[in-house]
Order: structure tokens, then sequence, then C-alpha cells
């Protein structure tokens, strides 16, 4: 176990950040925790994955050699995912192994997406996500970061309880403050961006944040300003974050092919031509994934993404007389 929670610390004033950052450089590290026999709020979003032994193409892990591994992460869609995937890979390995459960730190979506599916092909391997989220459609459809644990199926003897939130409280009617605000003030003490979850903004109130627990106690004591705001930061409850879902706008399409081009060109209104030098330079994702053809087909349910322009969910599609495709976009503002 990863003990976080110092004597010290506790003593060492909100002004002594520079001391409170040179501690903090012995645990903020991204490594794996053993779980904790703690229970889980049954708001919090979890994703179980039990994945049989006995299923056609599976990798049975523990024995897994190196040509088992590299033809896993050949089957890696998005390339810039590939390293993080590879160290899921080796964390899942030496979890069924040694029949324990190990955790990740908060994974971005595209990278959770195609560890997912990797682990899906493994044997005597369980994984579950957890984000923090009542509703996990929303966890894995749009751009919330969760953590992944993973191990032996019997070595989930409990739920894991490896997110915590933080209520950032303070009177933002007069300054407020922007993600980015909260954001570049909480990794201003020291900590990795990789520890931190979500990040929900509460209009004049403030925020609240989903944060790997063993910084819990650190964040509370370091953090006494956003901006110009003097801000009170405790510890509540999952159950007491304000999850809202996210504001959206629906219009309709008629195109001659369901083609991604020409799907993300109408929904985000740039040419196709644009639209093309964008799947050229990777910044275009389908459902997390980075599209490479521009003749890629897309279907119900997919999430387009392109960077800079912000995301698409594909609604309802259906063919018209003149043998064209009507499309219901809905725009995530």
């Amino acid at each position: 176990m990863c003990a976080v929670r110092t004597p010290a610390m506790a003593a060492i004033s909100f002004a002594s950040h520079s001391v409170l950052r040179r501690t903090l450089h012995s645990f903020v590290t991204p490594r794996p925790l053993v779980i904790t026999s703690n229970k889980l709020s049954h708001y919090t979003t979890l994703i179980s994955l039990p994945l049989s032994s006995s299923a056609a193409g599976t990798c049975h892990l523990p024995q897994a050699i190196k040509g088992d591994v590299d033809s896993l992460l050949g089957g890696v869609r998005d390339k810039g995912a590939i390293e993080a995937v590879k160290h899921i890979i080796e964390l899942a390995r030496r979890a069924s192994s040694r029949r324990e459960v190990l955790h990740t730190d908060f994974l971005t979506p595209p990278i959770l997406n195609e560890s997912i599916i990797v682990l899906g092909k493994l044997a005597d391997i369980k994984a579950v996500a957890q984000g923090g989220y009542p509703q996990i459609k929303y966890l894995l459809s749009l751009r919330w970061r969760c953590r992944l644990s993973v191990g032996h199926p019997q070595a989930f003897t409990t739920d894991p309880d490896i997110v915590a939130a933080l209520s950032i409280t303070g009177n933002f009617g007069f300054h407020p403050c922007s993600h980015g605000d909260f954001l570049g003030t909480i990794l201003g003490t020291g900590i990795a961006r990789e520890k931190l979850g979500d990040i929900i903004l509460q209009g004049e109130r403030g925020a609240q944040v989903l944060i790997v627990p063993e910084l819990v106690d650190f964040i509370t004591a370091a953090l006494d300003k956003v901006g110009n705001v003097p801000v009170t930061c405790k510890k509540i409850p999952l159950v007491a974050v304000e999850y809202e879902p996210p504001r959206t706008k629906s219009f309709k399409t008629v195109e001659a092919s369901l083609r991604v081009d020409a799907i993300a060109s109408a929904g985000f209104r740039i040419s196709r031509t644009k639209l093309v030098d964008l799947i050229s330079n990777g910044d275009v994702r389908v459902n997390w994934t980075t599209v490479t053809k521009s003749n890629t087909t897309i279907k119900n349910g997919d999430i387009i993404s392109v960077s800079g322009k912000g995301r698409l969910k594909i609604g309802e599609i259906n063919s018209t007389k003149k043998g064209k495709f009507a499309v219901e976009l809905i725009q995530y503002l």
C-alpha cells in the first residue's frame, strides 16, 4: 500500500506550499495502488468487465509472451495511446499473476476506450472503470476521465474505492474563474494531471473536483486561493457531486453518404477539403479513436470529435426518397 497521509503534512500551514511540494514529490509519480477494503458509494460509476478464460481468441495474460502483447498492441487504432495501453497490459499481467487488484491513474477517453478493447481479449482478467458519475453512458460517450482497476476476478472482493471528490467554494460572483483557472491552480501545487479527474464548474459558488483519494489531504491543505478569490477546499461524498448533463443543440443534414468527412463537414460547418486536411493531420476522432480514412462510415450513436471544434453525436439516420441520408446531429455546447 502507498501511504500518503503523514503527521508532518497535517501540521503544515496553508502558506507553506514549497514544503508541501517537496513532500509531494515522493508520491506524485504515477503508480498503481493495491485495492482498499472501503465500500464504494452506489452512486459512483462502475463498469465491470469480467472476461471469460474460455472465450475464443483470448490470451492468457500471466503466461503471455512478447509476441502476444505485440499482437494486442497492433490492434490499437489510436497510435498515440499505444504506450499507455502497453503499461495497462503490464499492470493487468502483474495483478492477475499475483491475484491482486491494481489501479491506473485517471485515463483520457481515447486511452480508456483502447484499453477496454484490449482487455476484452485477455483471459483471467476483470476490469472495473470508475469516474465518479452516476450515469455510465456519459462516462463512455463524452469526455469524462476515469480510473481503471484490473486484476484476477477472484481478487475483486469489494468494489474499488479509488475516486474522491472535493468542493472548492468561494465568492466568485465578481471574479468568475474558468475551468482552466481551477485546473491551473490545482496543478500549480505540484501534482500530476493524471491524478485529477473532471472539474465541474458551479458558477459563483466555485467548483467540484474528482481526484485520487491519496491526494485529498494535500489539496485541502495547499489550496487557499483560485485566481484572486480566497477559497475553502473540503472533501465531499461522491453522492454530493452535482452532476449536470451536457448542453446540446440538435439539427439535421441531408447527405449523399455516411462518410465521416461528409457528416463532420456538415456538422462543424467547415469545408469538406478542410475536413480532409484535419483527418490527414490526425485531428478527427470517432468514438475517441483517431480516423485515418476520409471514407470511414459512421452510424447512429457515434461520437465525432475534431480538435479545436468540439464534438458531435450522431442521432437518427433515415433514408430519403431520393436515396440520400437524413442525419440528426447533436452538438455538445
